[in-house]
């Protein structure tokens, strides 16, 4: 619960040889003085009342005979609000309560053994020592370049620079009027800021964030294709959003981009369609591997805790994150240094688009990714172990899955309204009142119980608005790793 340095206000002095005889009659935090060699135990907790035990012995004569104990905060120049009751158990031997630490910072307790001023500081935390662990875990950021090994050009510099130019290069399109960024704008958090996105034609989803994709494990709101360069691919054939084909993609690349084909992939292009579809979707996703969010406030925090500083940071993020992690659960979905599980749930969003017509969501997605000829079992696969296509070697649609949807993650969400798989909700403040209020008769019968209706206060749903928002760096179009 505390970090604890001692800090000895009497001057040390050379131990004589008898002081060794001189062992209090507790163990605990040790303080040593001039006379007296003083132990102490306690668990202190931000706004509530605890009780310290102190076990103390003279280096020369009886035992200590008077004890006042208190606290105070040296930087503020205050101490506590409450005195404390000091009780003697035995000879040494005392227990001291009614203590309270008001707020979090740098505390100090004072002992003082008959008349001698005896101190020890510590850095009193908002949180517990689990809240602690479980903070850290949502770290470190940002996470060391990760490469896909069914993708051989994956991280290779010639292949980002191709991608980026594809990724603004309408002429992939079936009409030369749309490209990636159409739908993924840099400066609107790489998606659109649209309920639902917009290419050729509306679609019935919304446009998720580029930011961090590299990292996923799925792709798309259901989980239709198992890799980012799949996941290219799907957007240049579906005829709502760029209406392509590989017909039309390689021809292109032949004629347009043949160069930067062969630095890139190292030979020249392929006759077969299919085959420099998959390629074209390899360099998007070399490139878009590239898009990673740089560090935010909730980083530097965390770091903090890590290194027992508690560093700057919002009270009311504080109070947020304490929500996130405690009552509200919603690390349990949320987590790691991504804030995301990487998998689906049924978080209780209507999945009728219109009458009569519903979004299955994840269960419609795993026989797509199953029927995906560029799926990582089949042919355009470069993981020559096999590895990277064990989760769809053995994903199985269930009907619980039905209505879930990929749980997104949170970095950089402050920039990417609206959100939920249809963009239903219009601020992050929606969002938190969506799972404050939540109707769990609208959540699957075969699925997950974890949602509960977490019926939070107007404060609370600002403190956890506050910590959400502390996940965002300032506004970017993402870092190049």
């Amino acid at each position: 619960m505390i970090s604890v340095r001692t800090a000895i206000a009497a001057a040390a002095i050379a131990l004589p040889l008898q002081a060794a005889a001189c062992v209090p009659p507790l163990d605990g935090v040790r303080l040593e003085s001039a006379k007296t060699v003083l132990a102490f135990v306690a668990s202190p907790q931000v706004g509530a009342f605890f009780a310290i035990e102190i076990g103390a012995c003279s280096k020369s004569g009886p035992p200590p005979q008077d004890l006042k104990v208190d606290a105070w905060m040296p930087e503020h120049r205050h101490g506590m609000n409450y005195k404390p009751e000091v009780k003697r158990l035995a000879p040494g031997r005392w227990r001291a309560e009614g203590l309270m630490m008001h707020m979090p910072g740098k505390w100090e307790f004072v002992f003082v053994v008959d008349g001698e001023r005896i101190t020890s500081a510590l850095l009193l935390s908002f949180f517990t020592e689990d809240e602690k662990l479980k903070i850290l875990s949502h770290g470190p950021w940002p996470p060391p370049p990760r490469r896909d090994p069914s993708n051989r050009v994956s991280g290779k510099l010639e292949a980002v620079v191709l991608g980026e130019r594809l990724f603004y290069e309408p002429r992939l399109s079936g009409t030369g009027s749309v490209l990636c960024a159409t739908c993924h704008v840099p400066f609107r958090g790489l998606q659109d800021g649209r309920p639902k996105g917009f290419g050729l034609e509306a679609v019935d989803r919304n446009t998720p964030t580029l930011f961090n994709v590299g990292f996923q494990r799925w792709y798309g709101w259901d989980g239709g294709h198992d890799s980012l360069w799949a996941q290219s691919i799907r957007p240049l054939l579906d005829p709502r959003e760029m209406r392509s084909s590989p017909k039309t993609v390689s021809a292109f690349i032949r004629k347009t981009y043949r160069a930067g084909y062969e630095r890139a992939f190292g030979r020249t292009p392929p006759e077969d369609d299919d085959e420099m579809l998959a390629d074209v979707g390899k360099a998007l996703a070399a490139y878009q591997e590239t898009l990673v969010t740089a560090r935010t406030p909730f980083d530097d925090f965390r770091d903090s805790l890590l290194n027992e500083k508690e560093d700057a940071y919002p009270e009311s993020a504080k109070r947020g994150l304490k929500i996130f992690i405690g009552k509200g659960n919603c690390n349990l979905c949320h987590f790691g240094p991504q804030f995301t599980n990487g998998e689906f749930a049924d978080t209780g969003i209507a999945f009728f688009i219109a009458p009569g017509k519903v979004d299955a969501g994840r269960n419609e997605g795993i026989r797509k990714l199953k029927a995906d000829p560029f799926n990582l079992l089949g042919r355009f696969n470069d993981d020559a172990t096999g590895a990277t296509a064990v989760a769809t070697r053995h994903v199985d649609a269930q009907h619980r899955n039905f209505g879930e949807f990929r749980v997104p993650g949170l970095r950089n969400v402050a920039q990417t309204a609206p959100y939920m798989h249809n963009g239903s909700l219009a601020t992050l403040t929606d969002v938190v009142r969506h799972y404050s209020e939540i109707n769990e008769d609208r959540l699957h019968s075969d699925g997950e119980k974890i949602l509960k209706k977490l019926a939070l206060s107007e404060q609370e749903i600002d403190d956890l608005v506050a910590f959400l928002t502390s996940l965002s760096e300032k506004p970017t179009a993402g870092r190049r790793r």
